[in-house]
């Protein structure tokens, strides 16, 4: 990649030219202020050469956009790319035919091999913007766009460069769920607008599923007559307690014709989804015979997956599954189709006996992969997508489509980590990757969950999102070409208002753009903030409720067992002034300036802040409890679940305990092994006390410990046990929770101190994951 001084100043650049002064600079300006354009955008282009010595392109009033005469396609470019400088500079520019004369030329051809390729140069006399496609033109216009400075009243220097660019990836998506939470016309539209400020081309609309159905069907008029509405809503994480307010809302087929051409006329595709088999129960209150049960169903007021399921031994399923694609295909003229897949359960299916009569004329027969039902899913999912292969049309599925055998030429979307997509490249499937470690943004930015509004569960900042690379090493160069592309979802259960959306997606949507568009070796989570700072600008210009986390004070926690304390290190991503405390006031002006790594001995609540001029950041903050374990060396016998580990093992001796989110850093896990650790004070120590805290979180397989002891050493080799306790295995009476673990004894001297926790490695018959070994999440070893 090229970077040659890109952020070169129009006063050493115009000085640099022969003849030219100041004096001459102002004249040319017409005494105007002149503001520089930065090629530093998201996503970074793959190479920028900025050409040092000459003169830029001055931006004013005056100048043009000339497109090819005859072309609507880019005429609309122009008309955008007009739409947004004046959004931006407030500058009214003119849009004419040809391409010919000073001004800013959009025009086909150029040398990009990718059609989405583009190539923008820029010098004194044009801004040219050249790609195979309108649509390598429109991601050209895009980084124009996002070069320029937001600035009324001033006229824009664009450094003379040559830029040529291309997506790594052909398919760059975002899904929107608006069955959960409906939102109407012009927000779809907004979203779509977030998506092309990020070169993005595919929308994934999750139109229908349990708790509502959200798109008209002519021939079923009932669909959203009866399925689009629910008497009410579950309050919070299904609580038990109901809003009592009836809700419901759906797209008539022309309103989403009118969102596809909206899409389009951005180079975007809309993808719908209809989940099935599963997810159905909207369509099922609607036509009730489609059930194996038969109902009655209502539309499902709480949050989850419903048992009940479109009937697979029905032949009404079948003709139904038909019609609704039928008519989809109607309205979505893209090549791919979602067909979900996804969390449908098979309880129905095993007890009904229409289901199990098409399995034996079928001549199914379960396997030591799969259950004659997890098949059963596969003649659904074959038929579906048998329809649309005879209608020109392909499908994606979740990545739970492979159980039971995948359909021959589907796509497979990979959302439960990225098993499902390795293992469907390595079957030469093509896939889409979508892993929920990484790409779920419904999940909690920010550890500090009680300022935020409530979501679903989870931890995924913005920093571990930059972080994916969506390319498996597992995978050989042959078995990669099958991944296509990257997406992020936003399941909106807990996502009531299309503000929220905003917040929810943004700015994690910028770095997921660098994903999808720049090629790994060109990225850089530094630079990358950097380019943030000057995106945000943008999202301010179009009021996005874009989260503000980025600008809060980045603290590290870190045991130092050299000391004995605990080091922590504030940063943020512009270098502004932070001020801090330890006895828990707020931090002001007034306060502690930090300069350099704060050293903690003793218990204190630690509190931070950045000072801007354009305002305070949220005050960071955290209670440090300091035991004899405290910074002290830990060494992990068995290992931590790679998954979960976080700051590994040290984080059991740094002071900070855990809340309920299990994801946040403060929690590590055991999986397939006991948690078995010793601690080493240095010296001999007293000591008669360990606190463990387990975190249980049963619907994800983490569960307590089965068994605690405490054994100690004063050589580091040989233990012995001074305290153990064992407890029963788990009921589904007992709540998710933490629990707290306390082992008393009499009071032991010892250098040396092992913790040993058995985890649940048989997982009861109660529940969906009976009989494999179980989680096990703990915070902290607390000594005294």
């Amino acid at each position: 990649m090229i970077l040659t001084n890109q952020l070169i100043s129009i006063m050493k650049t115009l000085m640099g030219l022969a003849g030219l002064t100041m004096a001459g600079f102002m004249l040319l300006s017409c005494n105007t202020e002149v503001k520089e354009a930065n090629y530093q955008i998201i996503p970074l282009p793959q190479e920028i050469s900025v050409m040092d010595q000459a003169a830029p392109f001055i931006l004013s009033n005056g100048t043009k956009i000339m497109y090819p005469e005859g072309n609507e396609k880019m005429q609309r470019n122009a008309e955008f790319l007009a739409s947004y400088i004046k959004d931006l500079t407030g500058k009214s520019l003119a849009v004419q035919a040809g391409t010919d004369g000073k001004g800013i030329i959009l025009q086909l051809g150029g040398n990009a091999k990718n059609p989405e390729g583009y190539q923008l140069k820029v010098t004194s006399d044009q801004v040219v913007i050249s790609g195979p496609t309108e649509a390598g033109v429109f991601y050209g216009i895009q980084t124009l766009r996002k070069s320029i400075p937001v600035a009324q009243g001033v006229d824009i220097a664009l450094p003379a460069v040559e830029i040529n660019d291309y997506p790594r990836f052909s398919y760059r998506g975002a899904h929107l769920d608006v069955s959960r939470h409906f939102f109407p016309v012009d927000s779809v539209k907004r979203f779509i607008d977030m998506l092309a400020l990020h070169n993005m081309n595919r929308f994934h609309w999750h139109l229908t599923d349990d708790q509502g159905w959200r798109i008209e069907i002519k021939g079923l008029p009932e669909l959203t007559e009866v399925g689009s509405k629910r008497t009410e809503t579950v309050i919070g994480h299904n609580s038990g307690k109901y809003d009592g307010k009836p809700y419901g809302g759906f797209f008539t087929q022309e309103e989403a014709k009118e969102i596809v051409a909206y899409a389009a006329e951005r180079h975007i595709t809309v993808i719908p989804e209809i989940d099935l088999p599963g997810h159905m129960q909207a369509a099922l209150t609607a036509y009730p015979n489609l059930g194996c049960t038969g109902g009655p169903y209502e539309v499902w007021k709480i949050w989850g997956v419903s048992e009940d399921v479109l009937c697979a031994g029905n032949d009404e399923t079948l003709k139904f599954i038909d019609d609704v694609l039928g008519e989809i295909i109607q309205i979505f003229p893209s090549e791919y189709i979602h067909v979900g897949g996804d969390e449908c359960p098979k309880v129905r299916w095993t007890k009904c006996p229409k289901c199990q009569d098409r399995i034996k004329a079928l001549g199914i027969k379960a396997d030591k992969n799969h259950t004659a039902e997890e098949k059963l899913q596969s003649f659904i999912i074959n038929h579906a997508e048998k329809f649309l292969n005879d209608h020109g049309r392909q499908i994606i599925g979740w990545d739970e489509i492979l159980e039971g055998g995948l359909a021959p030429n589907a796509t497979v979307m990979s959302w439960r980590g990225e098993g499902g997509g390795i293992e469907a490249a390595k079957q030469k499937h093509d896939v889409i990757m979508s892993p929920n470690t990484y790409l779920y943004f419904d999940y909690y930015q920010s550890k500090d969950v009680e300022q935020e509004p409530e979501a679903i569960g989870g931890y995924l900042p913005l920093e571990r999102v930059y972080s994916y690379e969506p390319m498996p090493a597992s995978l050989t160069p042959e078995e990669q070409k099958y991944i296509k592309g990257v997406q992020a979802n936003l399941w909106t259960e807990y996502i009531p208002t299309f503000s929220q959306v905003e917040y929810m997606e943004l700015p994690r949507m910028a770095a997921l753009a660098d994903i999808q568009w720049t090629n790994p070796e060109h990225k850089d989570y530094q630079d990358f903030l950097q380019r943030l700072v000057r995106m945000v600008k943008i999202y301010d210009v179009y009021q996005y409720n874009y989260a503000k986390h980025v600008f809060d004070v980045t603290a590290r926690f870190e045991p130092n067992a050299e000391t004995g304390t605990v080091d922590v290190t504030l940063s943020t991503v512009d270098n502004c002034p932070v001020y801090y405390t330890l006895d828990g006031t707020d931090p002001t002006t007034a306060s502690q300036l930090y300069t350099e790594p704060v050293k903690i001995n003793t218990n204190c609540t630690f509190k931070a802040m950045a000072v801007r001029p354009t305002g305070n950041s949220r005050i960071v903050k955290e209670d440090i409890a300091f035991s004899k374990s405290t910074s002290k060396k830990i060494t992990a016998l068995q290992p931590v679940n790679k998954q979960y580990e976080f700051a590994g093992i040290s984080t059991l001796v740094d002071g900070l305990k855990g809340n309920r989110n299990y994801k946040t850093g403060r929690w590590i896990a055991f999986y397939k092994n006991d948690m078995e650790a010793v601690i080493d004070f240095g010296q001999s120590a007293d000591f008669s006390k360990v606190t463990l805290t387990t975190n249980v979180e049963k619907g994800d397989w983490i569960f307590d410990a089965r068994s605690i002891s405490v054994a100690v050493s004063e050589d580091g080799e040989n233990f012995k046990q001074v305290a153990s306790e064992e407890y029963p295995a788990m009921t589904l009476d007992n709540p998710n929770q933490l629990y707290e673990h306390v082992l008393s004894f009499e009071p032991v001297k010892a250098r040396y101190l092992k913790v040993l926790a058995k985890p649940e490695y048989n997982i009861p018959s109660w529940h969906g994951g009976k009989g494999n070994p179980a989680f096990l999440f703990v915070d902290e070893i607390t000594v005294d």
